[in-house]
């Protein structure tokens, strides 16, 4: 009788999970990989407007995880150098996306107003600022820090993740003579060749989830 109870139990907790995964997007599951395909996602912006991945297949797509309460982003904004960075892929036909993954009541959160009110205020050059407020974006994609970037090719490749740059402070001096990784990825695509440095280790504030 033992035995079979405990059968019937691992069978249903087997069942369970099954059902579980079941209903959880696949794009929830699985970790980003460079070289591999990005996660999808949908996700509305400031205005309202939703946004999905597939959307922009045959362009490049870089996502900057962001918050603006935190130092490492102050120190991008406040010195022109995210704006800058920004203006020149838009102006290039990169599709730009800002993704705040800070949960309400935490550092960082906004509400669409308030994202507009940023962007507005910081002379921002995003395609769109997106809200994750319930971090499943943010988590399907591992985004740790902020900022934390990530950049994806026409085919809808991850060819880059990791850090903005190299220097990991919150100093604005910091900027000089730094080495722009999304830069550097973004010249390395546009010449037609493989990205060198595809993958680092980002800095920042922790993702409030």
């Amino acid at each position: 009788m033992q035995a079979t109870a405990m059968i019937s139990s691992r069978l249903l907790l087997t069942i369970c999970a099954f059902t579980i995964c079941l209903f959880i997007p696949y794009s929830l599951l699985a970790a980003p990989v460079v070289g591999k395909a990005a996660p999808q996602f949908s996700l509305p912006d400031s205005n309202g407007i939703t946004h999905n991945l597939a959307d922009y297949q045959g362009k490049t797509v870089i996502l900057e995880w962001t918050n603006h309460d935190c130092p490492y982003v102050r120190k991008h904004y406040t010195s022109n150098n995210m704006q800058d960075l920004q203006k020149d892929m838009t102006d290039e036909g990169v599709v730009w996306l800002s993704v705040i993954s800070s949960r309400p009541g935490s550092q960082g959160y906004v509400k669409p107003k308030k994202a507009n009110e940023l962007t507005a205020s910081r002379d921002a050059y995003p395609t769109a600022v997106l809200l994750d407020p319930a971090g499943d974006v943010g988590r399907a994609y591992d985004a740790r820090t902020t900022p934390h970037m990530y950049i994806i090719n026409p085919e809808g490749t991850l060819v880059y993740m990791g850090a903005i740059d190299d220097k990991p402070s919150a100093r604005v001096s910091s900027l000089e003579g730094a080495n722009n990784y999304v830069r550097a990825a973004m010249a390395d695509l546009q010449a037609g060749k493989a990205v060198q440095v595809a993958q680092s280790t980002p800095y920042g504030c922790s993702v409030k989830y």
